[in-house]
């Protein structure tokens, strides 16, 4: 069995088959895009970290990595040093989105019991993106940015669609330890896929339009909506334990933990039902393995 972690850096390995270098399989236009926008997601982060904002530069520069650091044949001293620049600003970003989401996944939860402590957890969460909001400011300053957008530029003007590996085929080789994967289905392991499938949509968003090209993203589409949405609560359910107790202290804790199990075994269904339909099928678990890892764990289980 192929390990989701090696999945991860699994196109690596693939790159040295020439049979995955094909002519024009990457869309000029949407390559160029990437460039373009996250220019311009950029420049609006600089002057205000909205959430909006926030998440594009993010996605944006995910889309970047993968289109230089996975697409390409090599990088360049230019793009390398970009590619750090966009990197330290990610993650300034990222900590900033987990704020993000996890406030308004706190504001949609309707508890009737403990108000001042839910007014509590939301004021902390306040306090929390204030502090990363500062922090993000100071990683996009003026100078940087400039830096940024002039390497931007000149790898835009220098990226070769025509030298690039094919999207689709590093795609399925990410997704490959998804599809054949049997082990059971845990938080950690669920927290893999997300990032896996994640980087493969992201690869696959690259091919140019085909019936294929579409039916694939859309699986993975489902699969990262999904696991995204488990993860959103996951976080803020830790968020919540690490500042009013856990289940045992608090009803609030207990309906978080209540939320983050019935999204774990959602994501957990979207996954057992997308997955067998990304590549051709594979060898499944026994019915009573696949019903074992559809359970939640822990807290979890007992909340639920």
């Amino acid at each position: 069995m192929r390990s989701v972690s090696g999945c991860l850096f699994a196109s690596k390995a693939v790159f040295s088959s020439p049979d995955l270098i094909q002519s024009m399989s990457i869309d000029p236009k949407r390559s160029q895009v990437v460039f373009q926008k996250l220019e311009q997601d950029l420049i609006k982060l600089s002057s205000k970290p909205r959430a909006a904002n926030v998440h594009r530069v993010r996605t944006g520069t995910r889309r970047l990595e993968i289109l230089l650091g996975e697409l390409s044949p090599k990088l360049d001293r230019n793009q390398n040093k970009l590619l750090k620049l966009l990197s330290r600003i990610r993650k300034r970003a990222g900590k900033l989105r987990d704020l993000d989401v996890q406030l308004a996944a706190l504001r949609s939860l309707k508890v009737p019991r403990e108000p001042r402590r839910k007014t509590q957890l939301v004021n902390h969460l306040i306090e929390l993106r204030g502090e990363q909001e500062k922090k993000l400011r100071k990683a996009v300053d003026d100078a940087t940015v400039r830096e940024i957008r002039k390497r931007l530029k000149r790898a835009a003007r220098n990226f070769s669609p025509e030298a690039s590996r094919d999207p689709l085929a590093l795609a399925k080789t990410m997704i490959e330890g998804i599809a054949g994967s049997d082990a059971p289905l845990t938080e950690a392991l669920l927290h893999q896929y997300r990032i896996v499938t994640k980087r493969a949509r992201y690869a696959a968003e690259f091919a140019e339009p085909s019936a294929e090209a579409t039916q694939l993203m859309a699986g993975l589409k489902r699969i990262q909506d999904a696991l995204g949405d488990w993860h959103d609560w996951l976080t803020l359910r830790q968020t919540a334990s690490e500042q009013l107790g856990e289940v045992r202290d608090s009803s609030l804790v207990a309906e978080l933990h209540n939320v983050a199990g019935a999204k774990f075994r959602h994501a957990v269904s979207v996954l057992l039902h997308a997955r067998a339909k990304l590549l051709p099928p594979v060898e499944r678990p026994p019915r009573a393995a696949v019903r074992a890892a559809t359970k939640v764990s822990g807290p979890a289980a007992s909340a639920a």
